[in-house]
């Protein structure tokens, strides 16, 4: 038997575009479209002339997810054949950190990471979150009209995650400029963000070798894996891309379901439904990231009926996967989403992350509980790209109201959630 090497192309129809405004603005109908022409595995680009398969069957990604014998992260043997100007190239290229590797490599760096990500003071983040939430609000509070995306979702968890990692301000905006040059992978400014980005992360790490502190990057530092500088700057760039702008993105996404679904949007206000519930459903139908979790098999492999080439891309659509109608049910107190990926490269920070998100979500909402889309939803524009599922822009409405303090805003959140 002959086993293919080239792309992965249904007889019915060629690859299906992921970086294209029109998937962004309708993912779920491009989906739809992907099971009836192509079943669980499709075929698509990732940029042009960038093929790739993407998996959007549930059972058939918890499988793959979990061997990572036959579905290895490394994408060495791929990268060598993708000249330097493709777009995605320097979000999916190989670094010795725990997202590019496998087997004992793996384990090192993962171990390294969540050390250090336990190590965060979780009750702690609860009053940093609303430490740095009350001046953004107050921000725009008199104004009566915002931009949640960038004048409260991004700044919010910039300054968190700068706070956790110990990055001082000044280092941190040049850290912001990389990653939003990286997952703006439509645009060829992707390898000028990954320079950005390692020059200002080698600069936190000389800085907490000299002066340690009670933070990430040190615990990563002074771990006994003993990484080196190569090995820690691609750790805490692992971070960085995880947290940045997924974290922003489920935020943003949370509250358009709360501001536009009457289910949410009358029970979360009036308190009978969580803050939580509507993360979960978040999580299942729109998560931030939409397709990731890639792996490149070693050699052509038949998996149900569909041959993968051998060292090209095959992704994870988590999104797809959840809204697999194989599982459909209820997304109520439901977590068995993949959103935060399983098996061996599974999220290590899921409690943090979701604990951020959550009570970014409550601050804004005890502070403006009177708050409104100031355009009609369907006019909101979602930003293009293979990975991604992010707003380009959240414009809100609400009445003018005056600063807040801590017991303004406890005040608030009382009458907000009846006892």
């Amino acid at each position: 038997m002959t086993t293919p090497t080239g792309p992965s192309v249904a007889v019915d129809g060629s690859p299906i575009a992921l970086y294209t405004p029109e998937y962004a603005a309708d993912p779920h109908g491009t989906y739809r479209e992907m099971r009836r022409r192509f079943g669980s595995f499709v075929p698509v680009e990732l940029a042009p002339g960038v093929p790739a398969t993407l998996v959007i069957g549930y059972h058939e990604a918890v499988r793959i997810l979990n061997d990572p014998e036959h579905f290895p992260a490394d994408p060495r043997v791929w990268q060598e054949k993708i000249p330097d100007s493709c777009p995605v190239k320097p979000l999916m290229m190989w670094y010795p950190g725990p997202l590019r590797n496998a087997g004992a490599a793996h384990a090192r760096y993962r171990q390294v990471n969540v050390a250090a990500i336990d190590g965060v003071n979780l009750y702690g983040r609860h009053a940093a979150v609303e430490r740095m939430a009350i001046p953004l609000i107050n921000a725009f509070c008199e104004v009566g009209e915002a931009d949640l995306l960038s004048q409260y979702a991004f700044p919010l968890v910039f300054a968190g995650l700068n706070d956790m990692l110990g990055c001082p301000p000044e280092l941190g905006l040049r850290v912001a400029a990389g990653m939003a040059h990286l997952f703006n992978s439509v645009d060829d400014n992707a390898g000028l963000g990954m320079a950005m980005l390692s020059e200002a992360l080698l600069e936190l790490i000389a800085r907490k070798r000299a002066e340690p502190g009670d933070d990430i990057v040190t615990r990563m530092v002074q771990h006994p894996a003993d990484l080196n500088e190569e090995e820690t700057l691609a750790n805490i760039i692992s971070l960085y891309g995880a947290a940045l702008e997924p974290q922003q993105n489920l935020i943003v996404n949370t509250l358009l379901l709360i501001l536009t679904d009457d289910r949410f949007a009358g029970d979360v206000l009036g308190g009978s439904q969580s803050t939580r519930d509507a993360l979960d459903e978040v999580l299942f139908t729109d998560p931030p990231v939409a397709n990731f979790a890639t792996t490149y098999p070693r050699q052509p492999i038949l998996i149900d009926g569909t041959w993968l080439p051998a060292h090209q891309p095959v992704l994870i659509g988590l999104s797809a996967c959840n809204n697999d109608p194989a599982i459909a049910g209820s997304f109520l107190g439901n977590r068995s989403h993949l959103a935060w990926s399983i098996g061996p490269h599974a999220c290590p920070a899921t409690r943090l992350a979701s604990l951020i998100a959550e009570d970014a979500i409550d601050q804004l909402l005890d502070a403006l509980p009177e708050m409104r889309l100031a355009v009609p939803a369907e006019e909101l524009t979602w930003r293009p790209g293979p990975f991604h599922r992010a707003l380009a822009a959240l414009p809100v409405v609400f009445p003018k109201s005056r600063p807040l303090n801590v017991y303004r805003l406890d005040h608030l959140r009382r009458l907000r959630r009846p006892a």
